[in-house]
């Protein structure tokens, strides 16, 4: 039996283990949000940056990548990397998974998706929301073992426009970031 896992983030360009088929899709009444901290990759303990989790939105819709993964040996190393990749995300949970918006029937059921809950006790990496504004700024100073915060930001929002999905607040979040970063290089040149 097939495994499958959707992803969302940096999963969408960067996996990171084996997989027999991607498909590009949706799962239902989820939205993308930069409320989780990550102080491991795209942060540090000091100075957290920002990375995706889901939370629950009825009728909206997240748009990513399903990995299908098959050979058991495959499956333990999938599960071993994600372990470790994924470890600041609390939850994990199996859901639906669509790959036309016309579709009224999950071409996938049970694809596996890591979450990180806005529970503090389990979770004590989440940031929560914030001022447009403010989340800018944090990414745009943040930087980790991965790389800087914005690169992050920038792939996933290439990534996406690459399969054809809008995200509205990946796009917001990185005009702001481009403008936090104009204005900081214009007070640069200023001085």
């Amino acid at each position: 039996m097939a495994m499958w896992v959707f992803g969302y983030g940096s999963l969408i360009w960067k996996t990171g283990f084996p997989f027999d088929d991607r498909l590009p899709g949706y799962i239902k009444n989820y939205r993308r949000v930069f409320h989780q901290g990550s102080t491991d990759h795209r942060g540090t303990p000091e100075f957290p940056g920002r990375t995706v989790t889901l939370e629950p939105a009825h009728g909206e819709i997240c748009w990513g990548v399903a990995y299908k993964i098959t050979k058991e040996e495959d499956k333990r190393d999938a599960l071993t990397h994600l372990e470790v990749r994924e470890k600041q995300y609390d939850q994990k949970e199996y859901l639906d998974f669509f790959t036309d918006i016309n579709d009224s029937e999950p071409a996938v059921s049970g694809v596996m998706v890591y979450i990180a809950s806005p529970d503090k006790k389990s979770n004590n990496n989440y940031l929560g929301p914030a001022p447009l504004e403010d989340i800018a700024k944090q990414i745009v100073k943040a930087e980790g073992p991965s790389g800087p915060n914005r690169d992050y930001l920038f792939h996933l929002e290439d990534a996406l426009v690459q399969l054809g999905f809008k995200d509205k607040h990946v796009t917001e979040l990185a005009t702001q970031v481009r403008l936090v970063l104009s204005e900081t290089q214009d007070a640069t040149n200023d001085v």
